[in-house]
C-alpha cells in the first residue's frame, strides 16, 4: 500500500506540495481517512492517482454558495470552514473539515450550498468532480463510503439542531469543544488548542460573540480553559466533558 501511494503522492498537477508533513505521515492520514475506509491498497492507489496535491493559504476561499461542483477536496492537514450567509449577512458555520475529511459537497451535478474557506495553511487531495464520480462507479466501496460520510454528517447536523433547540448556551458550547478536539485540536506544551477565535465558535454554536466570551472567562476562572485571541487552550478536559453533561 505504501509504495504504490508513495508513488500517487509524488506527482502533482497544477499545485505546490505539501510541506506540513512526511510523506510516511500522509500515507498514514489516507489510510485512516473514511473515504478509503475497506478499500484495498491497489485500488486506493488507484483512486489516489487521479487526484493532485494542492496547498492552499490561510483565509483562501476554495468556493463560494452558488458555485458549480467542480472539484472534490481531501483534506491532508488544516482545517476548512463551511459557512452559509443569512439575510442579515450574518454568517452561520454548518461544520469545520480537519485532516483526513472530505471538503464540501460530493458528485459532480448541481451546485455547492455553502462557502468554503481555509482558517490556516492547508493542504488536499484534489479531483475533478466527474473524475472522481467515475472512480465511485469504478470501485463500489468508494461510493458506499462516500454515502456513509453524508449520513455521519446529517447525523452531525440533527444533534447540534437538537442542542441549540434543547440547550443552554453553556452545555451547548463545551460539547462543541469536546467535539473540536479530535476533529482540530493539537497538544500544546501539554494541554490541547483549538484554534478558532471567539466569532467563529459563535457561529459554530449559534450564540453571541458576547456570550461565547463571558462563558470563556469563567471557564478560564476556573481552570478549565484559557482564552486567546483566535484560540482556546483546553486545560482540564474532565471538567470541560462535565459541563457538557449538566
Amino acid at each position: 500500500m505504501q509504495e504504490h501511494v508513495e508513488k500517487a503522492l509524488s506527482t502533482e498537477r497544477g499545485g505546490s506540495g505539501d510541506t506540513t508533513g512526511s510523506v510516511s505521515q500522509r500515507i498514514a492520514l489516507l489510510q485512516a481517512s473514511p473515504l478509503f475506509s475497506n478499500i484495498p491498497s491497489a485500488d486506493c492507489a488507484t483512486i489516489i492517482s487521479a487526484a493532485y496535491e494542492k496547498q492552499f493559504a490561510r483565509r483562501q476561499t476554495l468556493y463560494f454558495e452558488g458555485d458549480p461542483v467542480r472539484h472534490i477536496v481531501l483534506l491532508i492537514s488544516g482545517c476548512v470552514k463551511v459557512t452559509q450567509f443569512g439575510q442579515s449577512g450574518s454568517e452561520v458555520i454548518l461544520r469545520l473539515n480537519g485532516p483526513g475529511e472530505i471538503v464540501g459537497t460530493l458528485g459532480s451535478r448541481g451546485a455547492h450550498c455553502s462557502t468554503a474557506r481555509t482558517l490556516q495553511l492547508t493542504s488536499g487531495l484534489v479531483w475533478d468532480a466527474a473524475s472522481f464520480e467515475a472512480m465511485g462507479e469504478c470501485f463500489p466501496v468508494l461510493r458506499r463510503n462516500t454515502v456513509c460520510i453524508l449520513e455521519q454528517r446529517l447525523q452531525e447536523i440533527e444533534e447540534r439542531f437538537r442542542e441549540i433547540s434543547t440547550e443552554k448556551v453553556g452545555p451547548r458550547l463545551s460539547s462543541q469543544l469536546v467535539r473540536l478536539l479530535s476533529q482540530i485540536g493539537k497538544r500544546v506544551n501539554g494541554d490541547i488548542e483549538v484554534s478558532l477565535s471567539r466569532e467563529e465558535l459563535a457561529q459554530l454554536t449559534g450564540t453571541t460573540l458576547f456570550t461565547v466570551s463571558r462563558l470563556l472567562c469563567q471557564w478560564e476562572v476556573k481552570g478549565i480553559v484559557s482564552a486567546r485571541r483566535e484560540a482556546v487552550l483546553i486545560r482540564n478536559l474532565k471538567a470541560l466533558v462535565e459541563l457538557g453533561q449538566s
